[in-house]
């Protein structure tokens, strides 16, 4: 008997050591084993669920799972990365958010997650181009303009954006910076939502992705005075960039698409080499200009150190604005 205990061990041992190898490989042929749902911390119908729910398509074909779209609205986007954070993580629920993520790491110290250790990188989305947007009554047709009544009307005039921490907020307080005036602000569900404020005449203006504002653009219930962009939009080549107004105005951030801590490395490399598949298709790629949104994937790793990288920069840039941190 306890001259088999020795050989029992070693074959115990073995058999462990063989299945630690071949365990990722069997997470990623598995996955995935039922529907995915994908997190979206802002309203439906703005560019971030625009974005999931084109993705969401073309992996529930190729997958043959449902890819359910939820829109978990409300603080910036920190609601729905909450609720991913404490997923299960296998790879089943996924967080799909702007640059909102890496900002609300900088601005916030009372995140009720750990946006480095209960998060692992799947693969950055890519970037949207924005527009500075007035509706048509407002009466000002050019960044200059909007400035000057700004100046004229201090603390008057109200800019939009979809909650403290979103890109939409970022954006308004560089304008803000950049130009030298003094305006209020007000948050609101996701960018689709201060669009609506916007056209409605209810606010001033907001600075949100081409994705959502592109088609009140086109029949005029909106005015672009600017794209956020270092280089004019194709889509709109007789509007301006913001930094030909104001050169001191740049954006950072991109969409991002994260799982809870945990979930294996092959999984989140399949479901990255999945969506750099679907930006390369063909449909894909033409939806993709006609939005002007830039696709930029990476692998997990990567996604990991640009992460890092953003929550850096927009630190610095929240000690710039004088944004205080919330308690």
């Amino acid at each position: 008997m306890f001259t088999l205990q020795p050989f029992t061990f070693t074959a115990t041992l073995a058999t462990s050591l063989v299945a630690a190898t071949i365990l990722p490989a069997h997470a990623q042929n598995n996955f995935p084993s039922k529907p995915v749902r994908i997190v979206v911390p802002f309203t439906a119908g703005g560019g971030t669920d625009v974005i999931a729910r084109m993705l969401g398509m073309k992996m529930g074909d190729a997958w043959g799972q449902p890819i359910v779209i939820e829109n978990r609205t409300g603080a910036g986007g920190t609601i729905g990365a909450n609720l991913v954070a404490k997923a299960t993580p296998d790879g089943h629920t996924l967080l799909m958010s702007s640059a909102a993520f890496a900002i609300s790491a900088a601005l916030k110290t009372d995140l009720p997650y750990d946006p480095i250790k209960d998060f692992a990188g799947v693969t950055r989305i890519g970037y949207a181009t924005g527009a500075l947007i007035v509706p048509p009554t407002l009466g000002v047709k050019t960044v200059t303009e909007l400035i000057d009544l700004a100046k004229a009307k201090p603390g008057e005039v109200i800019f939009a954006h979809a909650g403290i921490g979103s890109s939409t907020h970022m954006n308004g307080e560089r304008f803000r910076l950049a130009a030298g005036i003094k305006v209020k602000h007000v948050g609101f569900k996701g960018g689709f939502d201060a669009g609506v404020e916007v056209i409605a005449g209810r606010v001033q203006y907001a600075i949100i992705g081409l994705t959502s504002t592109l088609p009140f653009i086109r029949d005029k219930r909106l005015v672009a005075l600017a794209v956020n962009t270092p280089q004019r939009s194709p889509l709109l080549p007789d509007v301006p960039t913001i930094a030909e107004t104001l050169p001191s105005f740049s954006r950072d951030g991109a969409t991002v698409l994260l799982a809870p801590a945990g979930t294996p490395l092959a999984v989140r490399t399949k479901i990255s080499n999945e969506v750099k598949r679907i930006f390369d298709l063909p449909d894909i790629k033409e939806k993709l200009q006609s939005l002007d949104y830039f696709a930029a994937p990476t692998t997990p790793e990567e996604h990991e150190r640009v992460l890092r990288a953003d929550i850096e920069t927009f630190a610095g840039v929240v000690r710039l604005a004088g944004l205080r941190p919330t308690k």
